[in-house]
């Protein structure tokens, strides 16, 4: 689906949102000025060929630093239209493209000398993850909320096509021969209740450069976050970063990788099918959480940075493809202990000097690592014989303290804080929204696992959790580290979290168009508050929750109550599967299939275009 995209319907719900207080506060529409010019959030590198500079794109300044290298001296600092998502360079050298994410993202062509723009390119929602052809020609760039990856011709400045994904594709890479993509779709898109006897997991799409026809590959159940993917230089293999989540298991334990692991999914590109995948953890201490992953230039090393443990991960791909990291590096899930060997990691684990790493480069035998809390970028001499000399680091500014809410954006990423390090609050809620799973948490009873909530706008909509069991977000966050985390954080950690929590923006729906609600969404509207459907009752605006429990008929075995809290839908739209069990991946099967709200008759009333219209509106929130 083509459409145009805008904040103004966005910004209208964050106005209404603005005048909601909780906790002492309000709840802002998007990140304040002041804040975001005050840190720059290095997230995506590209270094040049000869290895001289280093180009970083700083997602909360909104601008590309030029880096020199060695020295680390900052050369330039250009502005971009848009929070830089990524970047990469020209195979010539000359020209540097930049992803700027917004609902209507923009693919800015700069020169790589001077800085200046040449040329801007119109891009889907969110846009993310631009990887070039090898012969510079072709620019792909994953529009992650439309679901779908651009293919543009860069000499003619123009969309050729768009391949469907699977669900928000984060990340893409190009094999060596540019004749297939490979694609990191970030979550899994299927129901997760009993009932489903499925496999839940996120997966990897691979497509044809040319006629664009595509395979999807199945990931291990389980698999979800996926963030990083880079294909070999031979192109005969893929490598995913991504967790493994024992979703199945009742979460009484989190060592040795009970809740979540950390791992490496190898794709056979050729065969289009899935090699293995292999644990990054060590048996007593999580790798959490990794971002990207890059090989170097010859093939030797593959390297994942962990931005939960601000560690880089690097191991020879001959021991990656070997059968001793299939044997002894495999996680289990559902067993205990997770991974069968006690034998030591073939990983090559580096503490980083920063906080938050993210965006990977490779120039000859030195990796760059943007640390995004820490406003740095790392160094690693892969060719260091010992630990002096093989780790620096680059200030890419004046380094700056933190508010409260940036700490606790920190915080909620920073997985030290769990007992041995396997996972952070970002691991079942990236972004501070879902994983797209059930989990059976026991703070309601064990044998009713309930699907993973959003935190958008949790503070302002108590209670926490579908049987409502915490009365508050601030309790849940605490309950979390407690239950979760297995540890105690002070009470200022805490605290910061929710600072940050109840900052987070409401993202404009990708089903808007010019920012505001289309033809068929409007007489959506007009049916979702009339007498003839009622869902206004139980989802009154501006926050479409009524802050109260209901009984929809959805009670299934295994439940203690048949009364479960009524959800914002707000972002709804990237929030599935839906109900508190997750037995609908879409919104239709929501109102259709489970006649959620359209009992006594009501479905039948409506034409097939007016249930169409109110699907339309309910994803437009």
């Amino acid at each position: 689906m083509n459409r145009k995209h805008g904040w103004s319907y966005g910004l209208a719900i964050g106005v209404l949102l603005l005048s909601l207080q909780a906790g002492g506060g309000a709840i802002p529409a998007v990140r304040a000025t002041e804040e975001t010019e005050r840190y720059l959030g290095p997230c995506a590198l590209a270094a040049s060929a000869d290895a001289r500079t280093l180009y970083v794109a700083c997602a909360d300044a909104r601008q590309v630093a030029w880096v020199a290298l060695p020295g680390g001296e900052v050369l330039r600092r250009v502005a971009v239209p848009g929070e830089p998502s990524g970047v990469a360079l020209s195979p010539d050298g000359t020209k540097l493209i930049v992803t700027c994410a917004a609902p209507n993202s923009v693919i800015v062509v700069l020169d790589a000398a001077s800085g200046q723009i040449l040329a801007t390119i119109p891009a889907g929602h969110t846009a993310v993850g631009a990887t070039l052809s090898p012969d510079g020609t072709r620019l792909y760039v994953c529009n992650r909320f439309e679901n779908n990856v651009s293919v543009i011709d860069l000499l003619e400045g123009k969309q050729l096509a768009r391949v469907a994904a699977v669900r928000e594709p984060v990340a893409a890479a190009v094999t060596g021969d540019g004749r297939t993509v490979v694609v990191a779709n970030h979550l899994p898109n299927t129901r997760t209740d009993a009932a489903f006897s499925g496999d839940s997991a996120a997966t990897v799409s691979i497509f044809d450069a040319q006629t664009f026809a595509t395979t999807v590959v199945d990931l291990p159940d389980g698999s979800n976050g996926l963030r990083g993917i880079c294909t070999s230089p031979d192109g005969t293999h893929a490598f995913a970063t991504h967790l493994l989540s024992n979703f199945r298991m009742v979460p009484f334990r989190v060592d040795t990788g009970w809740i979540n692991v950390n791992v490496v999914s190898i794709i056979d590109v050729p065969q289009r099918k899935l090699l293995a995948t292999i644990g990054l953890d060590e048996f007593y201490r999580g790798a959490s959480t990794p971002w990207d992953v890059a090989c170097t230039a010859d093939g030797k090393w593959v390297c994942v940075s962990l931005s939960g443990t601000h560690e880089l991960n690097v191991i020879d791909r001959a021991d990656l493809l070997g059968k001793d990291a299939l044997r002894t590096m495999s996680p289990m899930m559902g067993v205990w202990p997770i991974y069968p060997s006690l034998g030591a990691s073939l990983w090559r684990r580096i503490q980083l000097p920063g906080n938050g790493p993210r965006g990977l480069a490779i120039a000859g035998a030195k990796v760059y690592v943007a640390e995004y809390f820490s406003d740095t970028i790392a160094v690693v001499d892969l060719a260091a014989t010992g630990d002096e000399g093989r780790v620096g680091s680059i200030a890419l500014g004046p380094s700056v303290k933190l508010t409260p809410r940036r700490r606790g954006e920190m915080l909620f990423h920073d997985a030290t804080l769990c007992y041995q390090h396997w996972q952070s609050c970002a691991s079942c809620h990236p972004d501070a929204r879902v994983d797209g799973l059930n989990w059976d948490l026991m703070n309601d009873g064990v044998g009713n696992p309930k699907n993973t909530k959003s935190m958008i706008l949790s503070h302002v909509t108590p209670p926490s959790m579908a049987e409502g069991v915490r009365m508050t977000a601030e309790e849940a966050v605490r309950s979390g580290f407690t239950h979760i985390l297995f540890s105690v954080p002070p009470e200022q950690d805490a605290a910061d979290i929710d600072t940050y929590l109840k900052s987070l923006p409401v993202v404009p729906s990708p089903y808007l168009v010019d920012g505001r609600l289309s033809p068929s969404a409007e007489r959506g509207r007009q049916l979702f508050h009339s007498q003839q459907v009622g869902c206004h009752i139980c989802h009154p605006a501006p926050l479409y929750t009524d802050l109260k429990p209901h009984n929809v008929g959805t009670r299934s075995p295994g439940e203690f109550t048949e009364r479960f809290d009524t959800p914002t839908l707000i972002e709804v739209w990237r929030t599935a599967p839906y109900l508190h069990d997750g037995r609908y991946t879409t919104i239709r099967e929501l109102l259709v299939d489970g006649r959620h709200g359209l009992s006594s008759g009501r479905l039948e009333a409506l034409s097939e275009q007016e249930i169409q219209d109110l699907v339309e509106f309910v994803l437009s929130l």
